[in-house]
Protein backbone atom coordinates (compact mmCIF):
# COMPACT_ATOMS: atom_id res chain seq x y z
CA UNK A 1 0.00 0.00 0.00
CA UNK A 2 0.82 3.43 -0.84
CA UNK A 3 1.24 6.41 1.70
CA UNK A 4 -1.91 8.24 -0.70
CA UNK A 5 -3.69 4.85 -1.01
CA UNK A 6 -3.53 4.08 2.40
CA UNK A 7 -4.78 7.83 3.39
CA UNK A 8 -7.72 7.96 0.41
CA UNK A 9 -9.01 4.44 1.82
CA UNK A 10 -8.42 5.58 5.60
CA UNK A 11 -10.52 9.14 4.49
CA UNK A 12 -13.19 6.84 2.49
CA UNK A 13 -13.84 4.58 5.24
CA UNK A 14 -14.17 7.49 8.36
CA UNK A 15 -16.52 8.72 6.16
CA UNK A 16 -18.52 5.68 5.12
CA UNK A 17 -18.16 5.83 1.65
CA UNK A 18 -18.52 3.34 -0.77
CA UNK A 19 -15.71 2.47 -3.35
CA UNK A 20 -18.02 2.04 -6.10
CA UNK A 21 -19.70 5.12 -5.43
CA UNK A 22 -16.06 7.52 -4.97
CA UNK A 23 -15.25 5.40 -8.13
CA UNK A 24 -18.16 6.67 -10.44
CA UNK A 25 -17.80 9.82 -8.70
CA UNK A 26 -14.16 10.43 -10.30
CA UNK A 27 -14.89 8.61 -13.45
CA UNK A 28 -13.24 5.45 -12.70
CA UNK A 29 -13.58 2.00 -12.29
CA UNK A 30 -13.98 0.34 -9.20
CA UNK A 31 -11.22 -1.95 -9.60
CA UNK A 32 -9.02 0.74 -10.50
CA UNK A 33 -9.71 2.99 -7.49
CA UNK A 34 -9.52 -0.76 -5.05
CA UNK A 35 -5.80 -1.42 -7.11
CA UNK A 36 -4.76 2.74 -6.41
CA UNK A 37 -5.61 1.99 -2.60
CA UNK A 38 -3.69 -0.88 -2.39
CA UNK A 39 -0.65 0.59 -4.10
CA UNK A 40 -0.69 -1.64 -7.26
CA UNK A 41 -0.92 1.34 -8.84
CA UNK A 42 1.45 4.15 -9.72
CA UNK A 43 1.53 7.47 -9.16
CA UNK A 44 -2.41 9.22 -9.59
CA UNK A 45 -2.64 12.28 -12.37
CA UNK A 46 -3.14 15.48 -11.29
CA UNK A 47 -6.49 15.52 -12.15
CA UNK A 48 -7.38 12.71 -9.85
CA UNK A 49 -5.34 13.86 -6.90
CA UNK A 50 -7.88 16.92 -7.69
CA UNK A 51 -11.17 14.84 -7.62
CA UNK A 52 -10.01 13.20 -4.64
CA UNK A 53 -9.58 16.50 -2.54
CA UNK A 54 -13.00 17.73 -4.15
CA UNK A 55 -14.72 14.45 -3.40
CA UNK A 56 -14.15 14.14 0.28
CA UNK A 57 -14.05 18.22 0.46
CA UNK A 58 -10.93 18.97 1.82
CA UNK A 59 -8.91 21.51 2.19
CA UNK A 60 -6.11 23.98 2.75
CA UNK A 61 -2.69 22.00 4.83
CA UNK A 62 -4.86 18.87 4.76
CA UNK A 63 -5.28 19.03 0.71
CA UNK A 64 -1.55 20.01 0.70
CA UNK A 65 -0.68 16.99 2.60
CA UNK A 66 -2.62 14.43 -0.07
CA UNK A 67 -1.03 15.73 -3.04
CA UNK A 68 2.39 15.61 -1.17
CA UNK A 69 1.38 11.96 -0.28
CA UNK A 70 0.15 11.20 -3.83
CA UNK A 71 4.04 12.44 -5.26
CA UNK A 72 5.85 10.38 -3.00
CA UNK A 73 3.38 7.26 -3.71
CA UNK A 74 4.64 5.55 -6.46
CA UNK A 75 5.13 1.62 -5.82
CA UNK A 76 7.85 1.16 -8.45
CA UNK A 77 10.64 3.77 -7.38
CA UNK A 78 13.85 4.15 -9.34
CA UNK A 79 16.53 6.02 -8.56
CA UNK A 80 19.48 7.62 -10.52
CA UNK A 81 22.77 7.62 -8.90
CA UNK A 82 24.76 8.26 -11.36
CA UNK A 83 26.26 11.69 -10.69
CA UNK A 84 26.76 10.27 -6.96
CA UNK A 85 28.98 9.12 -4.89
CA UNK A 86 29.66 5.03 -4.53
CA UNK A 87 28.39 5.68 -0.91
CA UNK A 88 25.58 7.06 -2.52
CA UNK A 89 24.73 4.11 -4.63
CA UNK A 90 25.69 1.07 -2.53
CA UNK A 91 22.92 3.18 -0.05
CA UNK A 92 20.48 3.60 -2.52
CA UNK A 93 20.76 -0.61 -3.82
CA UNK A 94 21.24 -1.80 -0.48
CA UNK A 95 17.74 0.02 0.24
CA UNK A 96 16.21 -1.24 -2.70
CA UNK A 97 17.13 -4.78 -2.07
CA UNK A 98 17.28 -4.93 1.80
CA UNK A 99 13.76 -2.55 2.25
CA UNK A 100 11.37 -5.79 2.56
CA UNK A 101 12.90 -6.95 6.07
CA UNK A 102 13.04 -3.58 7.49
CA UNK A 103 11.42 -3.19 11.00
CA UNK A 104 8.91 -0.47 11.04
CA UNK A 105 11.16 0.80 13.77
CA UNK A 106 14.05 0.72 11.35
CA UNK A 107 11.69 2.72 8.71
CA UNK A 108 11.13 5.24 11.17
CA UNK A 109 14.32 5.89 11.94
CA UNK A 110 15.82 5.95 8.38
CA UNK A 111 12.58 8.39 7.93
CA UNK A 112 13.52 11.15 10.69
CA UNK A 113 17.42 10.70 9.61
CA UNK A 114 16.24 11.59 5.80
CA UNK A 115 13.81 14.66 7.44
CA UNK A 116 16.72 15.73 9.46
CA UNK A 117 19.06 16.13 6.81
CA UNK A 118 16.04 17.91 4.75
CA UNK A 119 15.77 20.56 7.36
CA UNK A 120 19.36 20.83 7.13
CA UNK A 121 19.17 21.31 3.58
CA UNK A 122 16.53 23.94 4.10
CA UNK A 123 18.33 25.65 6.61
CA UNK A 124 21.89 26.24 4.48
CA UNK A 125 19.75 27.34 1.50
CA UNK A 126 18.32 29.88 3.58
CA UNK A 127 21.58 30.97 4.83
CA UNK A 128 22.89 31.60 1.59
CA UNK A 129 20.11 33.21 0.32
CA UNK A 130 20.36 35.65 3.15
CA UNK A 131 23.83 36.06 2.74
CA UNK A 132 23.33 36.55 -1.12
CA UNK A 133 20.88 39.52 0.06
CA UNK A 134 23.30 40.97 2.19
CA UNK A 135 26.46 41.47 -0.39
CA UNK A 136 23.33 43.10 -3.41
CA UNK A 137 22.33 45.33 -0.20
CA UNK A 138 23.26 48.72 -1.27
CA UNK A 139 25.90 50.49 1.76
CA UNK A 140 24.63 53.16 4.19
Amino acid sequence: MTPFGERVRRLRRERGLLLKDMAAHLGVSSAYLSALERGERGKPTWTLIQGVIHYFNIIWDEADELARLADLSDPRVKIDTASTTPRKTLLANRLAREIGVLREEDVEALLALLDGAQERGRRALALEDKAAAATLAPSP
